[in-house]
Order: C-alpha cells, then structure tokens, then sequence
C-alpha cells in the first residue's frame, strides 16, 4: 500500500513538473515588440543583433547537453540551406566551451552557433529553458517565441518566413 502511495506521489510530482516546464511563456508579451539586442564573441565567433536589421533572423537558444536542442539542430542545418536569406544564429548556454566545442565539431555544425559563457542573451530574453527559438522580422521585431524542439522545414513553418523574408 506504502508503495502505490509513493509511486502516486512521484507521478504526481513528475506530471506537476512536466506541464510547469512546458508553460515557459509561449505568449509571451515579448511579441510585437523590438528584440533586445546583444553581441556575443566567444573568441572564435561573434554576433551582433543589431547589426542583422535588415534581415529575417532566426535566434535559437540551445546546449549541446540539451537532448531536444540536439535533436533539432539538424532542422535547423536543413533551414539554413533551404532559406539562405534568412539568417540563423544559435546562441549556446553551456557550462563549459570544450564540451560546446567538441559537440560542434563532431557533428559538423555549420551555422552561425556562439557560446555565451554568462548567459547575458538568453537573459535578455528571458529564456532560460531550452531550446527556444525567437523568430525577428527585417525591422527587428519578434514576430513568434518557439518552445521546446520543432521542425524548422515543415512547409507552414516555411511559408511563414518566406513571407517575412519578401
């Protein structure tokens, strides 16, 4: 009987943490508003916000330690070479540049990808749960927040940018 009760609570406590960690502001009042702007040099790759006016960017906040951040990078790779007007950049929130560094060679990413050692621009964004995408028109302008993984090359998901990008 002991045991149904603890195997209830910690199903409980799980569903509890699992629908709290979904709800990371997917309306967020950030949209329709300007982009907090920032530029990140890790020394090897630098990206000033400010400087993509212009251009539809698709800000992307990820870990190398994060499973779906892993598993969309891929997408990502497949966005960049579908829609080379729209700039990709992914900012990532590692602990510790050899771990981001090795993940980036060994799987060969050939996006704009930055490490920020303190975190300064996921925090502007308020986005401390990854991945999370900002989507930012041509007057930098945040246009939608993505939570969690998604297919950057479903056909809605280009038709959108396309028209950003026109």
């Amino acid at each position: 009987m002991i045991r149904q009760i603890v195997r209830a609570g910690l199903l409980a406590a799980l569903a509890c943490a699992t629908t709290a960690g979904c709800d990371r502001g997917m309306l967020s009042d950030q949209i329709g508003r300007v982009a907090p702007v920032f530029s990140v040099n890790d020394g090897q790759h630098s990206v000033d916000l400010a400087s993509l006016r212009g251009k539809v960017v698709v800000l992307n906040f990820w870990a190398s330690w994060c499973a779906p951040c892993v598993a969309e990078m891929p997408s990502l790779e497949a966005l960049k070479q579908e829609m080379p007007q729209v700039q990709i950049v992914a900012i990532a929130s590692d602990e510790d540049f050899a771990q981001y560094q090795n993940y980036v060679s060994q799987n060969h990413i050939d996006l704009l990808t930055v490490f920020d050692e303190k975190q300064v621009s996921n925090k502007l964004y308020g986005s401390f749960g990854f991945p999370e995408t900002y989507i930012i028109d041509k007057q930098g302008v945040i246009r939608r927040k993505l939570i969690g993984p998604q297919d950057f090359t479903s056909p809605s998901f280009l038709s959108y940018l396309n028209k950003l990008a026109s």
